[in-house]
């Protein structure tokens, strides 16, 4: 059974005040692959850009042949949103960048 050292607590910038508990090493995984992969200015990437370009950096045993890459994807980039970590710009598609 997992510890609970193996979870933290993510938030969701669409739902303020609401907070999860998910797989830590996951989770530190995801994100450090799209903070690798986001520009530092806008207008940034699409979210099926830095999916594309983070999939070659995730760990193979976490994430093999890229399963369930995309839920990681949007619950860090929501989690990173809500602690302005990263941003999204107000365009069709939603393009993502880093906070400077």
């Amino acid at each position: 059974m997992a510890s609970p050292a193996d979870k933290i607590e993510i938030e969701n910038i669409v739902s303020p005040g609401h907070s999860y508990r998910v797989d830590r090493t996951k989770y530190e995984a995801m994100r450090d692959a799209l903070l690798a992969v986001l520009p530092k200015a806008a207008p940034g990437l699409t979210v099926a850009e830095a999916k594309e370009r983070l999939l070659p950096l995730l760990p193979q045993s976490l994430f093999p042949e890229g399963a369930k890459a995309g839920w990681w994807l949007k619950a860090v980039q929501l989690d990173l949103e809500a602690k302005g970590t990263i941003a999204r710009e107000a365009t069709k598609p939603l393009r993502l960048h880093k906070n400077t």
